[in-house]
């Protein structure tokens, strides 16, 4: 009995749960602005359309770790990158994460597909979370393995503009022009901390054969690009208010101030410039929270704006 309990914890522990939350703020984010555009919260479509989404997430975590186990075997689990380590402790369970990462894949699809013939939504809704599994999947999986061939910043700027407007969807029915632009500076909130994600990991990647913009130009160039995402994520919400788009309630002066707190950490790498592995896994943490916490925050700024 021991032994089974043991195996579930490092199962649960391979999906890497901490990094779901990051998600749902995205997915989250999405919906509360749909409310705040005058649609109609529905739980259970919400619960739903999430559901959905957490199965994709949650695949990508078991696919990843089961397609990257050489890379993360020469570098090692850091606390925001390299995997979860627990492959590399038990490569018993590599069979098996593969096929649980499968298996999440196509729930996901199957309940995209449940959703809208339940709520009769467009077929735009189901294709979203069809490519969203694929994107998912070919992220480290073969033939295309996205991140092992200079496209994994592409794919990861793709899930600030996919998650979000899922959320979206899944509440107003459709997807908007103001939603879409929305993503813009969500997309670059993506470039920002999936290459604080891949800081750390640069040696390791390389000998992987892993083909980062990291790997192919070095930390320094790492953290300058890191600085110059969160300055376009900043700048992006400063000008989405002058599109005359958004509902005069929602003030993008006070999103905009809250995305200062990932440029105030781009300016300052970029005056300490963290080049060996210890100090800007340090600093690559830092960056990582900071997205964490302006979701947190954007999250906490809709809902005011929605009980007001």
């Amino acid at each position: 009995m021991n032994v089974k309990w043991d195996t579930l914890i490092k199962i649960v522990k391979l999906g890497r749960p901490m990094f779901l939350f990051d998600g749902f703020l995205l997915f989250i984010m999405g919906a509360l602005l749909s409310v705040i555009f005058n649609a109609e919260f529905s739980l259970t479509k919400f619960i739903m359309g999430y559901s959905i989404l957490l199965l994709c997430h949650l695949a990508v975590h078991y696919s990843n770790d089961y397609y990257d186990f050489k890379t993360d075997s020469l570098s090692g689990p850091s606390t925001v990158s390299a995997g979860s380590g627990v492959l590399l402790e038990n490569p018993e369970l590599k069979r098996f994460s593969k096929g649980l990462a499968i298996a999440l894949n196509l729930l996901s699809v199957v309940l995209a597909a449940v959703f809208i013939v339940i709520f009769s939504y467009p077929v735009e809704f189901f294709l979203l979370a069809v490519f969203g599994n694929f994107l998912a999947w070919f992220y480290t999986a073969p033939p295309l393995k996205l991140a092992y061939n200079r496209l994994g910043e592409v794919s990861n700027a793709l899930y600030g503009i996919l998650l979000p407007s899922a959320g979206f969807f899944t509440l107003m029915g459709t997807l908007t022009i103001p939603m879409l632009i929305f993503t813009i500076p969500l997309a670059f909130s993506r470039l920002f901390l999936t290459n604080s994600a891949n800081i750390p990991d640069m040696e390791g990647d390389k000998l992987g054969g892993k083909i980062t913009l990291v790997v192919a130009n070095g930390r320094k160039f790492g953290f300058k690009f890191i600085g110059i995402s969160a300055f376009m994520m900043t700048l992006s919400f400063a000008l989405i208010s002058v599109t005359g788009l958004y509902p005069q309630v929602l003030n993008f002066k006070v999103i905009t101030f809250i995305s200062l707190i990932p440029l105030s950490l781009g300016i300052l790498e970029l005056l300490k410039m963290p080049l060996d592995r210890e100090s800007a896994t340090k600093y690559a943490t830092f960056n990582i929270k900071s997205i964490f916490l302006i979701g947190i925050l954007i999250n906490s700024y809709f809902v005011f704006l929605i009980l007001s």
